[in-house]
């Protein structure tokens, strides 16, 4: 039974019900889109609006709340609208060029009337480049409150629902508001988008679905995901239900983002285990293959606004604020905490662990303050309820315990608070220290670090001048998203309380000069690395990932979130059996090279033995007179020459053509380049120490080679081992004739000069020998040793020795990048070929 999870999106919108059953914005924005008369046929996805070009570079921005601050005039009823300066969306726009448009497309912050989105829309686009998507109360509900904030924010963050009480669990119909909400957001997208011309970045875990929906209209669209949040390891990931709509989904952009390597990593491990996908580096870029399309994966940490901070450091009112604070914290040391009231930012962590440094250090009663600033939580229920609870407990003993008339250990301020007054907090501090037990980036330690370098107003309320050198100090956990470019810092692993406090106290107590060395050497990479350079680094890997989008055809293939598109070679087309059939018909020699596994027997068949059907297509191939047919396969000459034992006239290459027969009747060629197996001797110990040590893997032992299986086996693992043990077989066998070669899920051992294309070149220049050159040549496999040849044959074309050139047909099973020229979808299309072919024999 198929899964729910892969139902096409109509079924799902019949499912959701009502939550589908969206108003439309009542007037549609201006559709700018033009496509160029360059878009093949295969290309019937494309939309065909035909607009003026756009002479300027646009890209669109799209993240679940636009960057705009929304208030009502309550007594005149109108909206007014601002640009929110603390948003990371609007201060990207730094590292475009100035010449760039750029669209925002997301979601409102305050609900806006039915009667009054059409005036909205059409204000916000024309005023500041917004397109707002409305979602009904209902749906942003389920969308953003439940199935975003309960369910995968959690999850990203290594929460496992295990109870009722701890956590949400899977519900269908929040995922089912959750596509509904991304389908919205990639019409909106839409309405704006220039497809041929546009770049879109999509952002964050609330709109993972976006680009599947995009992909599906356009095919070449330029289109890049960033990830703000942690991205968990496949033990936890694996647990979603709907995991592979949502990796399909991120693979559906050309560029996908992360913060950090481990980030990254988990990812690709995912898209390894669950999808069977592996990838490589490419000019130090990472890069996935997914049907002829390479993903490419991009680990770069987003900075600070820094123009942001100065202005807000230069208010008249922060240096207010800083001398109010100098007065009040006068003769203390100063360590800050700037966290969101949520489970995942240990602040209850770290007020334990400041009550054991003050519980070890008496010296540091009376002298020592944690100001601890709380932002509003972004989301409520019961987890955040507890936290508070637990922080207010804590705080209270801390002040009971070891405060004094006047003075107290920890001073937690629970406000909005302004960023010129948090900037002033910054520069008083000594120390700040970031202590979640998982975080996707936290910019604190880099805002601390830029507010302690100062301003010219600061340094004027501090009393300093601006060639003094500055310090600062951090204690970062190591699980947030920064901490790898704070090497600086002092990493602590948040739960280790005793570890915490003893990393407080070395950075309060820390000499002047390492602290000053510590700060330079931060200051240097936060400075130089702002969110202007992230984001202009980004977009110029977009721009070089899409770099061949119209160099390639492209197929949409899929229904539903299991949508991709198939990127392939202009030249590279299915190969139509009525054509071949007729090239067939009017030749009078042909020469045809088959494959085995994967081509005439399907890759997931347990029995790997021939049918009977296949048996009856090859005899009436190879009894006709015109034809010489060849089985070229892996697999040892004994179990193919008993399976084939009823095909008196086929040809068979064993073990990729190191034991050759032409025909029943005859004996086994053996390779001339054949070598004693003293080899052997040397390469079975190795490989049978990998195979010990690696659960699920076996050898293989044939006549000609030996091979080191792992399918079986983990798949980073037995990817792992597999690399060892190319590397462990190359130094051993360095001064052996044979060559160590590695494939999919095998390590193989054989004979220099063994190869299939050896096959392919030795039957054919055997035929014109005899003075039966082919004027056909048909090769059909799907892998790597295929490639072989299809090459060989395909050279067979342009040689001058030939008087006339062969009709040449070079195809691989399974859309993909390949030699061939041609392509059948699978061993069934293959069969299908074959039977006309011999039907044609038949003549029939």
């Amino acid at each position: 039974m198929e899964s729910r999870s892969y139902m096409s999106f109509l079924d799902l919108a019949a499912s959701a019900g009502g939550l589908l059953d969206v108003p439309q914005t009542p007037r549609t924005l201006p559709r700018v889109m033009n496509v160029p008369g360059v878009i093949t046929d295969a290309d019937s996805g494309e939309s065909n609006d035909n607009s003026s070009p756009h002479s300027r570079e646009r890209k669109i921005i799209v993240a679940n709340f636009l960057p705009l601050v929304a208030q009502k005039d309550l007594s005149t009823g109108k909206w007014n609208f601002s640009l929110d300066e603390d948003s990371l969306y609007l201060q990207m726009k730094d590292g475009f060029s100035p010449e760039t448009e750029v669209f925002f497309v997301g979601s409102l912050k305050v609900d806006v009337d039915a009667n009054e989105q059409e005036e909205v829309a059409q204000r916000l686009l024309e005023e500041f480049h917004c397109v707002p998507t409305f979602l009904p109360p209902d749906l942003q509900q389920k969308f953003y409150h439940g199935f975003c904030k309960q369910y995968l924010w959690p999850l990203f963050h290594y929460m496992l629902p295990m109870s009722p009480d701890h956590g949400s669990r899977f519900d269908r119909g929040l995922w089912q508001a959750y596509v509904s909400a991304n389908k919205k957001f990639a019409d909106k997208v839409v309405e704006v988008l220039n497809p041929e011309d546009d770049l879109v970045w999509v952002h964050d875990y609330h709109l993972m679905l976006l680009p599947t929906f995009l992909r599906r209209r356009f095919y070449r669209v330029k289109l890049g995901f960033f990830l703000h949040s942690p991205f968990p390891s496949s033990e936890i990931y694996r647990t979603l239900p709907v995991r592979d709509e949502i990796l399909k989904a991120f693979l559906n952009s050309d560029l996908v983002g992360f913060h950090t390597f481990d980030y990254a990593r988990h990812f690709l491990s995912c898209c390894s285990r669950l999808l069977g996908l592996d990838y490589e580096s490419k000019r130090g870029h990472l890069g996935i293959d997914y049907f002829g399309r390479t993903v490419y994966v991009k680990i770069l940490p987003v900075g600070v606004h820094l123009r942001h901070l100065e202005a807000a450091m230069n208010h008249p009112s922060a240096s207010t604020m800083f001398k109010e604070i100098q007065k009040q914290f006068e003769g203390k040391k100063l360590i800050l905490g700037v966290d969101d009231m949520d489970i995942f930012k240990g602040i209850s962590l770290k007020l334990l662990a400041l009550e054991h440094l003050l519980q070890q250090n008496s010296k540091y009663q009376g002298k020592l303050v944690l100001v601890q600033i709380v932002n509003p939580a972004r989301s409520t229920g019961k987890d955040v309820q507890e936290t508070k609870s637990e922080t207010y407990e804590i705080t209270n003993r801390i002040n009971r315990n070891y405060g004094l008339p006047g003075y107290q250990p920890v001073i937690l301020i629970e406000r909005p608070m302004p960023l010129f007054e948090k900037t002033a907090y910054y520069a008083r501090a000594e120390c700040c220290i970031v202590n979640a037990v998982r975080d996707g980036m936290n910019l604190i330690p880099y805002k601390y670090i830029i507010c302690r370098q100062g301003s010219s107003n600061l340094d004027q309320a501090m009393g300093v001048v601006p060639e003094k050198p500055r310090s600062s100090m951090l204690v970062v956990s190591e699980f947030i998203g920064c901490s790898p470019s704070l090497s600086g810092a002092i990493r602590v692993n948040p739960w280790n309380i005793e570890a915490v406090a003893d990393a407080l106290n070395l950075a309060i107590s820390m000499p002047d000069f390492e602290k000053q060395l510590r700060h330079e050497k931060h200051y240097r990479y936060v400075s130089s690395h702002d969110v202007a350079y992230w984001s202009r680094s980004f977009v110029q890997d977009l721009e070089r990932a899409c770099r061949d989008h119209y160099s390639k055809r492209c197929w949409g293939i899929g229904f539903g979130l299991s949508f991709r598109v198939v990127a392939l070679s202009p030249s590279f087309r299915k190969l139509s059996v009525e054509y071949i059939v007729s090239a067939y018909s009017r030749t009078k020699r042909r020469a045809i090279f088959l494959d085995y596994d994967g081509t005439v027997v399907p890759e997931i068949s347990i029995a790997r033995t021939p049918s009977p059907g296949l048996i009856l297509l090859l005899n009436s191939l190879c009894n006709d007179p015109k034809n010489t047919l060849f089985i070229v396969s892996g697999r040892g000459r004994d179990s193919l020459g008993e399976w084939f034992s009823s095909c008196e006239n086929l040809g068979i290459a064993a073990e990729h053509g190191y034991f050759l027969r032409w025909k029943k009747s005859l004996e086994w060629e053996i390779s001339p380049i054949a070598t004693d197996d003293d080899w052997k001797k040397m390469a079975e110990p190795v490989m049978q120490l990998y195979t010990e040590a690696t659960d699920g893997s076996y050898i293989e032992r044939k006549e000609s080679a030996i091979v080191w299986h792992h399918q079986d086996a983990d798949p980073d693992f037995g990817s792992c081992q597999a690399k060892e043990l190319l590397d462990h077989l190359e130094n051993v066998l360095a001064n052996e004739p044979v060559v160590v070669s590695r494939g999919h899920s095998i390590v193989e051992v054989k004979p220099q000069g063994v190869s299939k294309g050896l096959v392919a070149e030795k039957v054919l220049s055997q035929l014109e020998s005899e003075g039966k050159a082919p004027d056909f040549v048909l090769c059909v496999g799907d892998d790597r040793s295929d490639e072989d040849m299809f090459e060989t044959i395909l050279s067979k074309a342009s040689c001058p020795s030939v008087p006339v050139a062969p009709e040449i047909f070079a195809c691989t099973v399974g859309q993909k990048p390949s030699k061939a020229k041609y392509y059948l979808n699978d061993t069934r299309e293959v069969m299908r070929l074959l039977q006309g072919l011999a039907n044609a024999s038949r003549g029939k």
